[in-house]
This record gives C-alpha cells, structure tokens and sequence, in this order.
C-alpha cells in the first residue's frame, strides 16, 4: 500500500487499535518527530492522550542513516547485531551525542511537565515506520520498564526484519504493511514532509488539558 500522507496512515491504524481500547483514555505515545501528527489523530480519535516516547538511533559510523542501535531519554540503550563490529569509543561518542538531543528535546516539548507515567495504562506506541525495529526497540523497552498494563506498537509500516523483531517486545504489533522490497520508510508515502519541533510543540499543547485531568 501507498499511503497519501501521515495523517491517511494514522486512520488507518485508528481502526486496527480500536479493539483494543478496553479502557477509556489509552496513553498514545509518539516517536518524534514524523510520528507525532499520526498519534495526535488516534489519541484524539480513541479519547486518549498523547506524550512523545523520546528515543534516538545510533547511525552507523559510516553509514549515518543505519541503524546500530538506540538509545532512550534515560540513557538505557537497544543495539543492533551488526554494533559489535563498531568501534566501542565511537558508540560512546554516539551515545552521548544523542542523549544530549533527547534531553533538549524534553526541555523544548514538554517544558512544563515531567514525561506522562504509562504505569497501569494501556499503551499504544506509534511510528511512522520501522526499517530496522532499533527506535522502536528501545520505545518498547523503556515503556515496558514502567508496568504499563498493556503496550501495543502502531506503525503504519516495517520491514518484515522489523516486525518479526518488534513482536517480542510488545503484547500487540499493528502494522498496516510489511512489504518484501523495503529501503526507506518514505518510499511508501506519496507525501512524507518533514515534521518540525513547533508543530510538535503545537500538537503535544493541543492535549494538556487531558493530561492534566488525568493525572
């Protein structure tokens, strides 16, 4: 399947997790940046309420854009097969890199407010895609460390690697597509625009008032 654009793939999904929502007010929680206007959609649609779940990949020394591994908020890190042929200092210097970017990200989205607590909840983690399952990977883990009661991932696409990969790391796996010619997770969007830090902001401050009833 093609999708349109993000917010196509994210109505999709919505309709794959409603049997899912056997509580009210699910915890939606989004891989930024790209996914974050998907899971605005399904949170709003399936009454919950929406966080972003910080996690960061580790690139590959000389191939950037693949993944070796990710790292999340909390410095717990996810990695690859193929790391232990990377140098260890630069999966440090990586490492760190990246944690820097997560905690500034923090800061910059939810100024506020600590990170919404998942523990007992009905959790659905959302991306765009997966090429690897790292990102989502370490998403997963570092929910699962909080108890949630039940911790579904949501994507609208993933290499067949990736979803097998993802299924023992999560109660449920939506995922609309797993195509068997996969390079990028772009190439399935007919408009995959990038997202930026203020229309994030702007998404996460559209469902403050829900969260603050909540909590």
């Amino acid at each position: 399947m093609l999708f349109a654009n993000r917010e196509h793939a994210a109505n999709l999904l919505v309709e794959r997790l409603r049997a899912y929502c056997e509580q009210d007010n699910p915890l939606v929680l989004a891989i930024p940046r790209g996914a974050v206007p998907m899971a605005r959609i399904i949170a709003d649609k399936l009454g919950g309420s929406l966080d972003v779940i910080l996690v960061r990949k580790l690139g590959h020394p000389e191939q950037p854009e693949l993944a070796i591994g990710a790292i999340d908020e909390g410095g717990s890190t996810f990695f690859s097969p193929w790391a232990v042929e990377v140098n260890a200092s630069y999966i440090e210097s990586e490492k760190q890199r990246q944690l820097a970017l997560l905690q500034k990200r923090r800061r910059q989205y939810t100024p506020l407010r600590e990170a919404v607590d998942p523990c007992g909840r009905l959790v659905m983690v959302v991306d765009d895609g997966t090429a690897t399952g790292s990102t989502m990977m370490a998403a997963l883990r570092s929910v699962r460390a909080r108890q949630p009661k039940k911790l579904i991932a949501a994507v609208a696409v993933a290499s067949r690697e990736a979803a097998k990969l993802l299924l023992s790391e999560c109660d449920a796996l939506v995922c609309l597509e797993t195509p068997a010619d996969f390079s990028a997770v772009g190439q399935f969007f007919n408009d995959f625009s990038q997202v930026s830090d203020e229309q994030v902001m702007e998404l996460l401050s559209a469902g403050e008032e829900k969260i603050s009833a909540f909590a």
